[in-house]
């Protein structure tokens, strides 16, 4: 699934391709993508300038002329792709924004897990069920957040009510970098630790930026162009290979349902 680096090279190459262009003509192929179900999103966008494009956690939120707003989740295998309107429309588009001259918007998701948001003109809408961003994150933030919950602290970070953004890739690669193991519970980190964390996530996720993200297989920013940071991951999709740090074997296991990648020499679980 992309996360906030990935996320986030797709509306940086947005955003020329958009930012003040008219979306002519909308073609939603299936309704079943739009929440809430019934609006008309095809009416409601066609006719609109796009005023401005933000990334908020993994959400990509298009402010339109007329203050309303909505947002696009990739899920596990979106794509949000700007290009010429001759270009073949790949199987799994759901949603076409024709914004001229020649150019269109195209978001496809083959297992379905993305979708558009209308959120209208509220203030703060796209903020609703998401904690804070962890590139702003201070330590004593994290801490709070951290410290209403029991759960394993990869668990926590996952949650997009404790930090917006992260994911499976960037908590494995974070924690790896402050020395936590992902089973520690998330209310028991002590200041230090939680201090190597912020820190942690934070060089992690600017690494990852600078590298465009990482693709596993489906990921490619708004011009179609992959990441390159998997080829730097330490711990995360490395099972079984040295870690990069001290050559134990880089171990994994099943949290909730997700793959977890760690270093039990590196991260000891105290």
């Amino acid at each position: 699934m992309p996360e906030l680096p990935e996320v986030q090279t797709v509306v940086t190459t947005l955003r020329p391709n958009v930012i003040g262009r008219k979306i002519r003509a909308v073609t939603l192929a299936r309704t079943d993508i739009v929440t809430p179900a019934g609006v008309d999103l095809v009416s409601l966008l066609t006719g609109r300038r796009v005023l401005d494009v933000q990334r908020r956690g993994k959400r990509i939120v298009f402010t339109l002329d007329d203050g309303n707003r909505f947002y696009i989740h990739l899920g596990m295998t979106g794509q949000l792709t700007a290009g010429s309107a001759k270009a073949a429309r790949l199987p799994h588009t759901h949603l076409e924004l024709d914004v001229g001259p020649g150019r269109v918007l195209r978001f496809r998701d083959p297992r379905r897990f993305g979708g558009v948001w209308w959120l209208g003109a509220e203030a703060g809408a796209q903020d609703e069920g998401m904690g804070p961003e962890p590139l702003a994150l201070r330590p004593g933030q994290l801490a709070r957040q951290l410290a209403r919950t029991t759960r394993a602290v990869k668990n926590a970070l996952m949650d997009q009510r404790v930090v917006a953004g992260l994911g499976n890739i960037y908590v494995d690669e974070s924690l790896f970098a402050a020395g936590i193991h992902p089973l520690a519970p998330a209310d028991r980190l002590t200041a230090e630790q939680i201090a190597r964390l912020n820190r942690a996530i934070k060089l992690t996720l600017r690494r990852a930026l600078r590298h465009r993200g990482s693709t596993l297989r489906d990921y490619l920013d708004a011009e179609g162009n992959a990441g390159g940071f998997q080829r730097l991951h330490r711990v995360y999709d490395r099972a079984g290979q040295p870690c990069r740090s001290c050559k134990s074997l880089v171990e994994r296991i099943v949290l909730s349902g997700r793959s977890t990648h760690f270093c039990s020499r590196c991260q000891p679980l105290k």
